[in-house]
């Protein structure tokens, strides 16, 4: 009997490749970079710690993700939607961010959207950025900021909880939102770290804490809906219903199909809250 007959069916047509470097080399970007294997084996496979706090494997994702991506690319990619999409081409063109403080924000009636962002911020003594506030000098750094500066409003307004699980909303709601109003290439680069930052909660919690896991995947269908029935996620100025309550800031805003989505208590198996 011939040798190919004796391979298991599923391993038939693999073929040998043979290459000169002397280094591992492939043809992704993202197996070519060794910071961004390293991230994957892990964060996909690490337990949560109160030595590394799982916030900060985004913040690592973030810096690695923009020395591999290709920027000019995606400058193009974005200059083509601003031809094809006038409210894109509209939103670049304002160049809206935010300037409110932690004030601004405690000023707001008690239940409106700006108040609740407000009051925990101030409660966990966070900072209101995310990420070091820079001039935005391309497309794809204004994309960046914006995100950025909206992700945690994301979590009021789309139904998701201050905490690990409810990370998952935001997440899944950029992940099926997006692509709905870029293109298949654009919506890929722009939701890079969405990707592999949701899939490293899934996976984890899969791993080592699976009594959680059925309330993560019910994160994620939840975000997947929100993403898919609203408006786009990206271009929302969130800023113009601070002094809303949350309900009339959704509907003025166009985000549809909210249900809160409890995950406190599923969150409190990853060690780091415990």
């Amino acid at each position: 009997m011939a040798k190919y007959d004796d391979q298991p069916y599923l391993m038939r047509g693999m073929k040998p490749v043979t290459t000169e470097s002397s280094v591992l080399i492939s043809s992704s970007r993202y197996l070519n970079d060794p910071r961004l294997r390293d991230w994957i084996s892990t964060h996909f496979l690490r337990r949560s710690g109160k030595d590394l706090p799982t916030s900060s494997d985004a913040f690592l994702l973030h810096e690695i993700l923009l020395d591999i991506q290709d920027k000019d690319h995606i400058e193009e990619l974005f200059t083509a939607e601003r031809r094809r999409w006038p409210e894109l081409d509209r939103w670049f063109s304002e160049g809206f961010l935010s300037s409110f403080t932690r004030e601004d924000l405690l000023a707001y009636p008690p239940g409106s959207l700006g108040r609740i962002f407000g009051d925990y911020i101030r409660q966990n003594n966070f900072e209101l950025d995310i990420i070091t506030r820079f001039e935005p000098k391309s497309q794809f750094d204004y994309y960046r900021m914006r995100n950025a500066q909206t992700h945690d409003l994301e979590h009021i307004v789309c139904g998701g909880g201050f905490d690990i699980l409810g990370e998952l909303v935001p997440y899944y709601v950029r992940l099926s939102n997006v692509p709905r109003f870029l293109t298949p290439e654009l919506a890929g680069q722009v939701n890079l770290g969405q990707l592999l930052g949701a899939t490293r909660i899934l996976m984890r919690t899969g791993l080592h804490y699976p009594q959680s896991y059925p309330k993560a995947l019910e994160a994620t269908q939840h975000g997947m809906r929100v993403g898919e029935q609203s408006e786009p996620i990206f271009m929302m100025r969130y800023e113009d219903v601070m002094h809303l309550p949350v309900e009339e800031a959704r509907e003025k805003l166009g985000i549809r199909g909210v249900v809160e989505v409890d995950t406190r208590e599923a969150s409190l198996a990853w060690d780091e809250y415990r």
